[in-house]
């Protein structure tokens, strides 16, 4: 299985680079914590946000990126992640879709000085995103380095609606993206 591809096609087999469109993209201004992504067409199969992303938070470790669809600040989101760091294991979940949005973990690494040239990365998929008959499945993978005491994250998750997901907003978590940021939305062919 390619973590780097991030997405497989219902028969289990790599989806083809061509078929990715690149839909939107944005880069961070360093005055706003907050990217979005609207007027998303609902004519692809899934989608993919590929991130480069470093926040103005002035700590020494991730903070989450908080994930919303369709501005729901509804009870509708579930998710579980796994963190590895090299020496240690860790899982969290929400089954109960208390939090009001996805907290996907290690795609903004601080701006602290040590590590003023390090950006974290991630690629999250958005499966069925135009489905009107069933939830949407989302997953996705991120991490960041910080002169090897970096972390790696895996995050799978459920939006619990059927709606079509037709704007999705991307939120440092209490701080502002910088200008080294970009996020990229991707809508794969089916």
């Amino acid at each position: 299985m390619s973590l780097i591809l991030g997405i497989f096609d219902s028969g289990g087999a790599a989806a083809a680079t061509s078929s990715y469109e690149s839909i939107q993209s944005a880069t961070g201004t360093g005055a706003s914590g907050v990217i979005t992504f609207s007027s998303i067409p609902a004519t692809y199969k899934h989608l993919q946000i590929r991130g480069i992303a470093k926040d103005t938070y002035a700590g020494t470790f991730e903070l989450p990126t908080r994930v919303r669809f369709n501005s729901d600040t509804g009870n509708n989101y579930t998710m579980h992640n796994l963190n590895g760091n090299g020496t240690t294991v860790t899982a969290q979940g929400d089954a109960t879709g208390t939090n009001a949005f996805f907290k996907f973990r290690g795609s903004n690494l601080s701006t602290d000085a040590t590590y003023a040239n390090m950006n974290g990365v991630s690629i999250l998929d958005i499966i069925d995103y135009a489905d009107t008959s069933k939830y949407k499945t989302v997953r996705g993978f991120s991490g960041s380095d910080r002169n090897g005491a970096g972390n790696i994250f895996l995050i799978s998750g459920l939006y619990l609606s059927t709606s079509a997901i037709s704007t999705i907003t991307l939120t440092a978590d209490g701080t502002n993206w910088t200008t080294s940021t970009t996020f990229a939305l991707y809508g794969i062919k089916g």
